[in-house]
C-alpha cells in the first residue's frame, strides 16, 4: 500500500470553476488536449539525495513506494520551482505562450484535491491554459520530481502518476465539458493517455471524425507503441496528424510489421494507414533530434532542417518534443501553412532546450 499525505480541500473551493470556464469557451478553447497532468517539482539537490532514494544521474523512472516521501521532502527542504507538467499539458503551455490571447488552448486531466493540485492549477492558468480538471477525492495530484545535480548538468526524474491515472470517461459527459468538446475545432492526445482512458480517447476521436474536426496524436514513447498497440491502433484510423520521434517510429514500424527501418518510408506508410475521415489526408511528422524533421503526406516527403544549438547552450533536452508540438499547434490553430507550423515547432524546441525543464523565455521571438 502506497502512502502519501493528502492535504484535502473542500468542494466549495472548486465550485464556480464551471461557470468561469463556460464564459470563456464561447469565443476560445480552439484546441482541447487530454492527458496526464503532473506537477513538476524541480530543485537543486546533491548526490546523497539521489542515493537516499535509490536514483541514478539522469534517471527517468516511475515512483515506487520508497520514492513517495521524496516529493514532500523536496518541497519542504529545498528551494523548488513548480511547473504545470505532463507531456500534453506541457504542449498546451508552450502553444499558449505564442499567443497574446489566453484560453485558446484547453486541457483536461485528473488531479487531487490537495495543495499540489492547487499549485498545478494556478501554474496552468498562469500560462494562459483553460483547464477543466477532474478532481479525485482521495488520491494526491500526480507529481514529477526533477532532482538537479552537478550544477545543472544532470537531471533525475521520478514520476508519481497517482490521480492522473484515474481520469474517467464520465468527466466528458459533464455539461460544461460537452460544451468544451463541441466548441473545440481541434483535439490533441498523447499516447501516455492510452494507459489511462482509451474510452475517452475514442469518444473524442469519433466526435472529431463526425464533425470534420482535427484529431491529433503523439506516439509519445517507444514502450507505448509496443505494449499499448491495441488501443493505439483503435485510435489510429481517426488520426489526422501524428507526431513522433525516430525511436518511437522505429518501434511502431516493427510492431506493426511495416517492413522498413527507414524513417522516411515509415512516415509514408503510417500516413497511408486506413483513415476514417477521407476529406483530409493524414500528416505524419517525425523528429530526429538535430537531424532533419520528416513530414509525410499524400505520398510525398518533405524534410526540414533543425536549428543547430551549440552544446554549451543546451541546458536540458527534457520537454523538447512537447515544445515542438506546442509550437506547431500554436500556428496550426491560426490556420498558418504547414511550413510555418513546422518552423514554429523547431523554434519552440530550440528555446526549451536552453532552459531548465519545459520552461520558456518571457516572450517568443518567432518570425517566418
Amino acid at each position: 500500500m502506497v502512502y502519501y499525505e493528502v492535504l484535502l480541500h473542500s468542494d466549495k473551493e472548486f465550485q464556480g470553476c464551471d461557470d468561469l470556464i463556460g464564459k470563456q469557451i464561447a469565443e476560445k478553447g480552439l484546441l482541447l488536449g487530454l492527458g496526464n497532468p503532473l506537477l513538476d517539482i524541480s530543485a537543486c539537490t546533491d548526490h546523497s539525495f539521489l542515493e537516499k532514494y535509490g536514483m541514478k544521474e539522469n534517471d527517468a523512472i516511475l515512483a515506487e513506494e520508497k520514492h513517495i516521501p521524496m516529493y514532500k521532502e523536496m518541497a519542504e527542504n529545498y528551494k523548488v520551482e513548480y511547473t504545470a507538467g505532463g507531456a500534453c499539458q506541457n504542449t498546451m503551455r508552450v502553444a499558449q505562450w505564442f499567443l497574446n490571447e489566453q484560453n485558446i488552448f484547453a486541457f483536461m486531466g485528473c488531479i487531487g484535491k490537495d495543495k499540489f493540485g492547487e499549485i498545478l492549477e494556478s501554474k496552468a492558468k498562469e500560462a494562459g491554459v483553460l483547464v477543466s480538471y477532474q478532481y479525485h477525492d482521495t488520491l494526491p495530484t500526480g507529481t514529477c520530481a526533477v532532482a538537479i545535480t552537478d550544477q545543472g548538468k544532470n537531471r533525475s526524474l521520478c514520476a508519481y502518476l497517482s490521480a492522473a491515472n484515474c481520469f474517467s470517461r464520465d468527466h466528458l459527459d459533464k455539461s460544461i465539458n460537452q460544451t468544451l468538446i463541441n466548441e473545440a475545432k481541434h483535439f490533441y492526445i498523447t499516447s501516455f493517455f492510452l494507459t489511462v482512458s482509451p474510452p475517452s480517447i475514442m469518444q473524442v476521436a469519433e466526435h472529431a471524425c463526425e464533425n470534420n474536426k482535427t484529431f491529433i496524436m503523439n506516439l509519445s514513447a517507444p514502450f507505448l507503441c509496443q505494449f499499448f498497440k491495441e488501443p493505439m491502433m483503435q485510435a489510429m484510423p481517426y488520426v489526422d496528424i501524428l507526431f513522433g520521434n525516430e525511436q518511437e517510429a522505429a518501434i511502431f514500424a516493427k510492431e506493426q510489421e511495416l517492413g522498413t527501418e527507414n524513417v522516411e518510408e515509415i512516415a509514408l506508410r503510417i500516413s497511408d494507414l486506413p483513415k476514417k475521415n477521407k476529406l483530409v489526408p493524414r500528416i505524419v511528422v517525425i523528429t530526429q533530434g538535430q537531424d532533419p524533421i520528416v513530414l509525410a503526406t499524400e505520398g510525398k516527403i518533405t524534410k526540414y532542417p533543425a536549428i543547430y544549438v551549440k552544446p554549451e547552450e543546451i541546458v536540458d533536452t527534457n520537454g523538447a518534443g512537447d515544445a515542438f508540438v506546442g509550437g506547431f499547434l500554436a500556428q496550426y490553430v491560426q490556420e498558418k501553412s504547414i511550413d510555418i507550423c513546422i518552423k514554429s515547432g523547431i523554434y519552440a524546441a530550440t528555446e526549451v532546450i536552453k532552459q531548465s525543464g519545459c520552461t520558456l523565455p518571457e516572450q517568443p521571438q518567432f518570425t517566418w
